[in-house]
């Protein structure tokens, strides 16, 4: 779990100490299993891929995510937020997700 000050200066630092407040408040904590939990076939092997990339990033490093959005050869949408590009940015998000969706074969995503 994040501190009060992690959440403030280094998770959602783009965003206002009301909202900030509430993120920490209702923050829950990371279950363990799933960091260990072995992933049999990435999805991103086989398709098409989404990747937000938040530019201001202080919890997972913007060159990270560039890195990983290249390996899994996804579009890419770079935004200058801190991790919570989704609240940020909520228009842009969006729109990314809006566009994704839409660019699914419903046909063939069985």
């Amino acid at each position: 779990m994040l501190t009060e000050k992690g959440v403030r200066e280094s998770f959602a630092q783009d965003l206002t100490p009301a909202e900030q407040g509430l993120i920490f408040a209702v923050q829950g904590a990371t279950q363990s299993a799933i960091l260990g939990t072995p992933i049999k076939k990435a999805a991103w092997h086989a398709k098409p891929s989404w990747f937000v990339v938040a530019s201001n990033d202080r919890t997972i490093a913007p060159e990270q995510e560039t890195s990983t959005a290249k390996r899994m050869n996804a579009k890419t949408l770079t935004v200058a937020t801190s991790h919570l590009a989704m609240l940020s940015k909520p228009a842009e998000v969006a729109a990314f997700i809006i566009e994704a969706a839409a660019s699914i074969d419903i046909s063939a995503a069985a």
